[in-house]
């Protein structure tokens, strides 16, 4: 007969499997209990069955932005640090792969300028996205944020620290600014401010606040306030970064009549709303829509600058240098150019005409630049004409002519001639 001992050590081997078996069983349901949400469909995290921001958890979660718990939970509600913020941004900008590798988005390196594209195929073409295993586990993820400007590594003392709302919208601030376009500034303070708790803040945060705001990528709270100060949690992260990355999620924001405001092309498949300063400037925008349709479509409008093009090989040449981050701002520049420019500045109440004299510049954009002088200058717009047209011949013929100033309708006009590039731009005021 066998031992009390002997027995106990055989039959070990078959507890411990029992027991893992158990083990197995109990991680399985408390990493994977779902809970049904009141839509019916099952949660992947137990805590997130009636979270607002369940979609938007799941989709980023699928995609390795963020984890959850090994307890099946996600933790919605608790804050996010700064470093595992700037983490998600970085991650959320690429895209994952069958064998968990990660690569940058298609979409997200076209947005770069050509700068930024060089920084990331010379500085950081072995980049894994993945943590440091020696040192500080953000580091990758903070280094190329802030090579690529998307943050000032000294603003923060504590990286490990809650993300507050505006850190965030700073962080979104920066990185819109290098993957996009900012929003009118005059036009987004003045929606700011409509925020109680943003009137004591100093001007450069209400403008980081601004434009998250503007571009509908946050948004306030029901009480009037847009929440400074205010921890953002994990389930507020992503939704925030879902709005940043995929423009279909954001929140529109309408222009108001009554404000003056309108809806203007930014870029390709991109708009803006601008504040102008007054009636007048903003019924001069129509009129660059009507100057515009009467080059066929040798035209771009942009922002509140039309371009006149020779032709759709120029046009092409222009719009190809603007998208490569050479907006040919420069008289100087050799890069390609259009024509003319007919342009307003709602932030300084100007208006401006920008002609390049070569041949049949006048002849190709006359009704195009008489219509917006017409609308402009009214019943002055003859002698407005008569003098524009002789700068342009003087320049034209290549003679020597000084900058100048003239009074014409109420407004100043002052002339800048750049004679090697046969150049004028006559920028328009109204006399104070």
């Amino acid at each position: 007969m066998e031992s009390k001992t002997i027995q106990k050590r055989r039959l070990l081997p078959v507890i411990q499997a029992v027991v893992c078996l158990c083990l197995l069983a109990g991680l399985g349901s408390g990493a994977g209990v779902r809970s049904v949400s009141a839509d019916g469909v099952q949660a992947v995290f137990k805590d997130t069955a009636t979270h607002w921001a369940r979609p938007e958890i799941e989709a980023m979660v699928s995609q390795g932005i963020l984890d959850g718990y090994p307890d099946g939970s996600f933790r919605p509600t608790e804050p996010v640090k700064v470093d595992q913020f700037v983490k998600m941004l970085i991650l959320s900008f690429s895209e994952q792969h069958p064998n968990q590798e990660r690569s940058w988005r298609s979409s997200f390196l076209d947005s770069l300028t050509e700068e930024n594209r060089t920084i990331l195929k010379q500085d950081y073409r072995y980049f894994d996205f993945k943590p440091s295993m020696t040192g500080y586990w953000a580091k990758p993820y903070i280094d190329v944020a802030s090579d690529l400007n998307f943050l000032n590594k000294s603003r923060y003392s504590d990286f490990q620290a809650n993300m507050t709302r505006e850190n965030v919208a700073e962080l979104i601030y920066y990185t819109l600014q290098e993957t996009e376009y900012l929003e009118d500034a005059d036009f987004s303070l003045s929606v700011a401010r409509n925020y109680g708790d943003l009137t004591s803040g100093n001007e450069r945060m209400q403008r980081f606040i601004a434009e998250s705001l503007i571009k509908g990528i946050m948004e306030g709270y029901p009480d009037g306030n847009f929440g400074v100060g205010r921890y953002v949690t994990r389930a507020e992260a992503l939704v925030i970064l879902t709005r940043l990355t995929d423009k279909s999620k954001r929140i529109p924001m309408k222009p108001e009549k009554d404000q003056l405001q309108r809806i203007v092309p930014a870029s390709t498949g991109s708009y803006k709303i601008v504040a102008f300063p007054d009636q007048k400037m903003l019924d001069m925008y129509d009129t660059l829509v009507e100057a515009g349709k009467l080059r066929g479509t040798n035209y771009n409008l942009q922002d509140t600058t039309l371009r006149l093009f020779k032709d759709d090989k120029e046009k092409q040449a222009v719009l190809n240098a603007s998208a490569m981050g050479n907006l040919g701002a420069s008289a100087n520049s050799a890069s390609a150019k259009e024509e003319v420019a007919l342009w307003l500045d709602p932030a300084y109440n100007t208006y401006g005409i920008t002609v390049r004299l070569r041949e049949g510049t006048l002849a190709r954009n006359k009704e195009a630049i008489e219509l917006f002088g017409n609308r402009l200058f009214t019943y002055e717009a003859i002698a407005f004409h008569r003098w524009f047209n002789s700068i342009c011949e003087e320049v034209e013929a290549g003679r020597p002519i000084a900058s100048k100033q003239a009074e014409v309708g109420g407004y100043t006009v002052n002339l800048l001639v750049d004679s090697e590039n046969k150049t004028a731009v006559f920028s328009i005021a109204a006399t104070k």
